[in-house]
């Protein structure tokens, strides 16, 4: 999934760069009375769009790719961008002196080429300056997007960008909450600072497996978290059953890490409720999506019942129906009614188990 990831994020960075190099070359050479001598026709320039698009486009990833997987990414997100930045224009400088020395070879001696090189004439070349300055605009406005993409997640950023949410709107959502077991009494033993970064730890290894079964964050919320997807993607392939087995099984495969660094492995209670939603855009200097509806009170009220109970996860019946109408891999045991805080009628209250007894999760 790693693997897939990095794929779409490369296919992004070369879509996004090809737009930008084919803006770049039509107000840059599109505009001129005649083409430049090394063009033939107007195909020649969008040769050059594409070529660039996926040079660039292959840089942005590869300077991404080495931020994330090395000490860059514990630095102020101001290091990453300049380091991403010099990357980039590395890799644009290296590309004008390959291609000024490929163009020479052609036309002349080996020496002569190489002399040429060394005066570094390509620097103050007008065509060179003006590229430079514009891919630093578009690396300095493709980093700010990708950084609020990690802040409110990509498809809610989407959603405000495209206005879908200005107006409020009904939604068939499943949502499931996530809450770490005896969290007060790990807060009290190991002092706030190691615990946020037992927080940190935690759910650092959620990411892969939020964006393995199609699932959107919508809200962290000191050591809960709450996840959610369209109604009908959340309940195709027990997603929101996957992500909290596959969740603990990733905390389980980490435990000599956590029991040296806080003595514990870290366990975590969830739920999991659906039904109709108003989603809306709210606030103005800061905004995102939120959802109000009685689903979400009723979602907190469920999982306080997992200690009660004696259950790790609990589903709603509305849920569970629909879950057992397309046929589930995990054992969904009825519990009856069971009345919930500050509610009126008690609901259905489902145990979730999974049919593999000898999971990792159980070990």
């Amino acid at each position: 999934m790693k693997a897939k990831k990095q794929v779409k994020k490369l296919a992004f960075a070369i879509l996004a760069w090809c737009f930008a190099m084919a803006a770049f070359v039509f107000f840059r050479y599109a505009q001129m009375p005649e083409l430049p001598q090394w063009a033939v026709g107007q195909g020649d320039l969008a040769t050059l769009a594409i070529f660039m698009g996926f040079v660039f486009g292959s840089l942005h990833w590869m300077s991404n790719l080495i931020a994330d997987f090395s000490a860059i990414s514990r630095l102020p997100y101001l290091f990453s961008v300049i380091f991403k930045g010099l990357f980039l224009l590395l890799g644009a400088t290296t590309l004008a002196y390959v291609t000024q020395f490929l163009n020479m070879w052609a036309i002349e001696n080996h020496m002569v080429t190489l002399r040429q090189m060394l005066t570094a004439h390509v620097l103050y070349s007008p065509s060179f300056q003006a590229l430079v300055v514009y891919l630093v605009v578009v690396r300095v406005g493709l980093a700010f997007i990708e950084q609020m993409g990690l802040l409110v997640g990509p498809r809610v950023l989407l959603n405000i960008g495209l206005g879908k949410y200005h107006k409020p709107r009904y939604e068939q959502r499943l949502f499931l909450f996530l809450d770490m077991a005896s969290s007060t009494s790990h807060a009290e033993s190991l002092g706030d600072y190691r615990f946020s970064r037992l927080i940190q730890d935690s759910f650092s290894l959620l990411a892969d497996t939020v964006i393995r079964n199609d699932a959107e964050i919508y809200r962290y919320m000191g050591d809960a978290v709450l996840i959610h997807w369209p109604l009908k993607e959340g309940i195709q392939h027990d997603r929101c059953m996957n992500i909290y087995y596959e969740f603990c099984n990733e905390l389980q495969w980490q435990r000599k890490y956590f029991e040296e660094q806080y003595g514990f492995v870290p366990k975590f209670k969830a739920a999991a409720h659906c039904g109709q939603v108003v989603a809306a855009v709210v606030g103005v200097h800061k905004q995102e999506i939120s959802f109000f509806s009685d689903v979400l009170n009723t979602l907190a009220r469920l999982q306080d019942q997992c200690n009660p109970l004696g259950q790790r996860m609990l589903l709603s019946g509305d849920l569970a129906h629909r879950l057992e109408q397309q046929g589930s891999n995990y054992q969904l045991q009825d519990l009856g009614l069971i009345p919930l805080k500050g509610k009126q009628h008690p609901i259905e209250v489902y145990a979730v188990s999974p049919k593999n007894t000898t999971s990792s999760f159980n070990r």
